[in-house]
């Protein structure tokens, strides 16, 4: 079993497509299920986010796991796989490792060294163990590049740029329709964007907020939040999302909806400039909306240009430092799987070895009755001691040669040398213990 990365993102596919292959929230699972039930297939999540779309699974063999997912996501997207393999990228076994710890350091991302993709890849992982297509290797992989990914932050610097996606899609706006302080902004969607575009607002000096969403009591908890931190925030339902695009000069929306929800019939004749900033994949703004006399619209590929126009804003002094670090914790997650890999045929070794001790003092008690039960005891104890000091050295050394590479196959080479069932590591290897989402999740969803 080994891990497979594929997926497709703002550096391999366009808007339309990726808009194509996303998967709406409440989908997610359902897909999930599906991905599972394929024949290669064990355990799976899915990150999609606004600018990437990708699976992670643990499966059987390369290429069964390859079409298998593939397959699932071309049904998604309504296409057939050969339409997409130009933009899917694929990463497998310690190159899916690395991808992985990339994309939630922020290394992989548009804006580089943002912070948001950390929890949207805790939140992945929440809902993939909610629909139950988690088990060990993805649960031990998950926790260990949440920790990788705020490693990296916290030694490199790269979040105190406080940079996103957000952000520059209104240094955007600020340069279409000017500063953004004093002005009155419309935040369409309650969700973790929606709370990200108002603390960005926020800090931007706006005057003061509406909130609109399709959930009132969510808009409401958003709008409350924002006016506790200083900035007048009111909450509509989406049903009144005309008279608030009136009242803006700025609206960002970003709700996670399959369909589009601001659309032409929402903007009136405007007797000042709009800017539009539509952050949702697939898109939540009519592209129709831009065309209209005093609108300024801003989506993800305008995002996408800047980013690659003026550079991510990191330095490659924090770039480098951030990609040892991953290299560094790479290395050290793959030696740890070699050597737990081999450790269930060491513990049948063990097993074995004291099967043998104890069928040949059985053999003492036979031969040999006459024997005392403390001489019997101690010949016992001698004979155990003489196994555990014979073994202790080559099981420890072969771990630490399974952890050093992966050109040799130790475990195998165990079962042939002492005759080992095929099937004893996996009887003596102990089941998972059951994971509650407090266990599998490391800390809260920023």
């Amino acid at each position: 079993m080994s891990i497979l990365a594929l997926g497709l993102s703002h550096r391999t596919a366009n808007l339309t497509t990726l808009e194509r292959v996303s998967i709406p929230a409440p989908e997610v699972p359902k897909i999930l299920h599906e991905l599972q039930q394929a024949e290669h297939v064990s355990e799976v999540m899915a990150v999609s986010t606004c600018n990437r779309i990708e699976v992670y699974a643990v499966v059987e063999t390369f290429h069964g796991g390859l079409d298998d997912i593939a397959s699932v996501l071309a049904r998604q997207a309504g296409m057939v796989p050969d339409e997409l393999y130009d933009s899917f990228y694929v990463h497998y076994a310690g190159a899916a490792v690395e991808h992985l710890f990339n994309v939630t350091s922020g290394l992989d991302s548009m804006v580089v060294g943002e912070t948001q993709i950390l929890g949207q890849v805790r939140a992945a992982y929440a809902t993939a163990s909610e629909a139950g297509t988690v088990g060990r290797t993805l649960h031990e992989l998950v926790q260990t590049t949440l920790r990788v990914g705020k490693r990296v932050h916290s030694e490199t610097g790269l979040d105190q740029l406080g940079a996103s996606v957000v952000s520059a899609a209104l240094a955007e706006a600020e340069d279409a329709g000017g500063d953004l302080a004093g002005k009155r902004a419309l935040v369409v969607g309650a969700g973790s964007m929606g709370a990200l575009a108002a603390s960005h607002l926020r800090k931007a000096g706006i005057a003061s907020i509406v909130v609109a969403n399709r959930t009132q009591a969510n808009a409401e908890r958003l709008a409350a939040s924002v006016t506790e931190q200083g900035v007048p925030a009111t909450a509509v339902p989406l049903a009144e999302l005309a008279g608030a695009v009136s009242d803006a000069d700025v609206a960002v929306v970003c709700t996670g909806a399959k369909g589009t929800v601001l659309e032409t019939r929402h903007v009136g004749p405007r007797r000042s400039p709009l800017v539009v900033c539509d952050l949702g994949l697939p898109r939540d703004v009519d592209a129709e909306v831009g065309g209209l006399d005093g609108v300024r619209l801003v989506d993800l590929d305008t995002v996408r240009r800047r980013m690659h126009d003026s550079g991510s804003g990191t330095t490659e002094k924090q770039t480098a430092k951030a990609s040892g670090i991953v290299l560094d914790e790479v290395r050290a997650y793959l030696a740890g799987q070699r050597s737990a890999a081999v450790t269930p045929t060491v513990t049948a070794l063990r097993k074995r070895a004291a099967e043998v001790v104890d069928a040949e003092l059985l053999r003492l008690d036979r031969r040999l009755p006459e024997i005392d039960a403390d001489t019997r005891e101690e010949v016992g104890r001698t004979v155990k001691r003489v196994v555990d000091k014979l073994l202790h050295a080559p099981t420890v050394r072969v771990k630490q040669l399974a952890a050093e590479t992966s050109d040799t196959d130790y475990a195998t080479a165990l079962r042939e040398l002492f005759e080992l069932d095929p099937q004893a590591p996996k009887t003596v290897s102990s089941p998972s213990a059951p994971m509650t989402t407090t266990d599998q999740i490391d800390g809260d969803t920023p």
